[in-house]
């Protein structure tokens, strides 16, 4: 069920804006559960911006300075983002190599917890 937008055109720009600037204070602090929140809530303020029919805050030099604004910060996340994945990847490639469950079962008897 989508959510509806209660928010003028200005309102949504200048809370993509907030976002953007939230996702990256939130990527940077390796606070990953609070960063896809952020995501997601973005992703509706995106989903609202496009749905306008008739854009006219969007149009203006004072939307285009914000969108240049958000530019920079994008590329950041991204590549934050995906640096975050890149060592998480690694980081469960390195726990799997230490499982032994397809070994002797004599050693599964010494890593449990009692």
């Amino acid at each position: 069920m989508k959510k509806e937008c209660r928010f003028t055109e200005k309102e949504l720009w200048e809370k993509y804006l907030m976002l953007t600037k939230e996702l990256l204070k939130f990527i940077d602090q390796q606070e990953i559960d609070m960063f896809l929140e952020l995501v997601d809530q973005r992703q509706t303020v995106m989903e609202w911006l496009q749905a306008i029919e008739k854009p006219e805050y969007g149009l203006t030099p004072e939307a285009e300075a914000i969108r240049n604004e958000i530019k920079p910060m994008d590329m950041q996340i991204m590549y934050k983002a995906k640096t975050w994945l890149n060592k998480s990847k690694r980081t469960n490639m390195a726990v799997r190599s230490y499982d032994i469950a397809g070994y002797a079962p004599a050693g599964n008897v010494f890593n449990r917890e009692y």
